[in-house]
């Protein structure tokens, strides 16, 4: 059986695109068949739309309370029996109980080379610390922001003359490439779990992911 994947998304989708190529070419594991966001006029659920792909609007400034707004999502989601449900620049901090309810299935991509610099403005603080890389990091979701297991890593070199911009530029074109691989493992069970650890093919994840130059 196709294994299906939930898209949660706020902006314009250039990580789900991604993963939607990866998924025409053959290449993800599974198929997306769920497009979630929480913006109306959000460019990703146009992308979904021409793809012929179910989408779904929960505009959260509607409702009073997180809480509420995660009751109703988790209900869309769950009508889609996702193997898996990807956050791809979706810019809202989940509930614990949301989490709960989908633990295991939640996977991020974060543009830090984590546990280094959670939450936002990343490019900027690796800038300010005078890193010599930043990068980007797949890793599973709990109730910790960005605090959740890591799958998979990529670094990027911090050039001379980067500003938060041109960084952020080539940290997302290397996200747009090891996302689909590291949603590829799940969908293809080569991620696994074995008291509380995190296995890639029988073996340990490194705690900060797999490298992606190490990658395969």
């Amino acid at each position: 059986m196709t294994k299906r994947v939930a898209v949660l998304l706020s902006g314009r989708g250039s990580n789900f695109q991604s993963l939607l190529t990866a998924s025409l070419e053959g290449s993800l594991g599974g198929e997306i068949s769920l497009v979630v966001s929480n913006r109306p006029g959000a460019g990703g659920l146009t992308i979904a739309q021409h793809a012929g792909i179910e989408t779904a609007l929960i505009d959260h400034q509607r409702y009073t309370t997180r809480e509420a707004f995660d009751q109703d999502l988790g209900g869309v989601v769950d009508s889609a029996q996702p193997d898996l449900i990807v956050l791809a620049g979706f810019m809202r901090i989940l509930t614990p109980k949301f989490v709960a309810r989908f633990a295991g299935r939640l996977m991020n991509i974060h543009p830090s080379l984590l546990p280094l610099y959670p939450g936002l403005h990343t490019h900027q603080r690796a800038l300010d610390n005078g890193d010599s890389h930043a990068g980007a990091t797949v890793h599973y979701v709990t109730g910790e922001l960005d605090g959740g297991p890591p799958v998979l890593q990529a670094r990027v070199p911090v050039n001379s003359g980067d500003n938060a911009d041109t960084l952020a530029g080539r940290v997302l074109e290397i996200e747009h490439r090891i996302y689909p691989v590291a949603v590829n493992w799940h969908l293809t069970d080569r991620l696994t779990w074995q008291d509380g650890n995190l296995l890639k093919d029988g073996l340990p994840v490194p705690p900060s992911g797999e490298l992606w130059e190490d990658a395969s």
